[in-house]
């Protein structure tokens, strides 16, 4: 493991002392972040009984988003646009990048052994806020104690690490109607498309109408599958979604957190 420095600054508060520890010194490749490790819980890195999942447990990935969106109050104090949260076995990493800027802006804190990331993170949350608190009742100025909190981090372009949220365009609810025509995702960006639909209803209706042995129940959520498909067709709806697959992602538009997404970004 490489090691990694920590610069400490002291801010004078009263009786009392605020230690911002924020900069890492050196990070050679083996220590770098390349993704989380696989088959590691993607809340809180543990490898015990996880198999195929991306999550221990979901009261687990439940308690991480539910601190990271109770701690927005510091990302919307820096006009943040896009945030990342991540971490190894030794620091936890938050990666801001206010509107407006060509610099991201890095937070990294030694992880705590024994502690879980998110008990870091609100560690790491709290000496960030209290330090901005401290500094804008001092200078009465919120963009002081933006600059002030800005400077603690370790800062490069934006344009050398990727923040930007990855994005994909999927059809809005139709999983289900697809899955009762045997069609897939890819079909529906297939020229002709009501042909197709309809084709797939036709092949379908012989197995599970009641006229022909079907069961009725099934027969009516066929049909309405196929009127689903069909009134999507000549409107098509779709979803945007944005994230990464192994960060968890704070959006400023929408002032949340979103949970990494290892399955929907797999084939970008």
């Amino acid at each position: 493991m490489s090691e990694i420095g920590i610069f400490a600054r002291r801010h004078r508060l009263g009786a009392g002392h605020i230690f911002i520890c924020m900069y890492t010194k050196n990070r050679n490749k083996t220590n770098s972040y390349d993704g989380f490790p696989k088959n590691r819980c993607l809340s809180c890195g543990t490898s015990e009984n996880m198999s195929r999942r991306k999550y221990c447990s979901v009261e687990c990935r439940q308690r991480l988003r539910y601190h990271l969106n109770l701690r927005t109050g510091l990302l919307r104090a820096l006009n943040t646009r896009y945030a990342t949260f991540y971490f190894t076995e030794a620091i936890i990493i938050l990666d801001i990048l206010p509107y407006g800027s060509a610099e991201l802006f890095s937070y990294i804190f030694p992880r705590t052994p024994g502690r879980k990331p998110v008990d870091d993170y609100c560690t790491m949350s709290n000496i960030l806020g209290n330090a901005w608190w401290a500094e804008r009742n001092r200078t009465n100025k919120r963009y002081l104690a933006n600059r002030f909190i800005l400077e603690k981090a370790k800062s490069k372009h934006a344009d050398s690490v990727p923040i930007k949220p990855l994005e994909v365009k999927e059809p809005a609810k139709l999983k289900k109607s697809l899955m009762f025509l045997k069609l897939q995702k890819t079909d529906l960006n297939s020229a002709g498309l009501q042909r197709k639909i309809k084709s797939a209803y036709r092949r379908q209706a012989m197995k599970h109408h009641p006229d022909l042995g079907g069961d009725a129940a099934g027969f009516r959520k066929l049909h309405d599958a196929y009127e689903q498909l069909i009134r999507w067709s000549e409107n098509p709806i779709f979803i945007r979604r944005r994230g990464f697959p192994d960060k968890w992602f704070y959006d400023g538009s929408t002032v949340r957190w979103v949970q990494p997404a290892p399955g929907w970004l797999k084939s970008l």
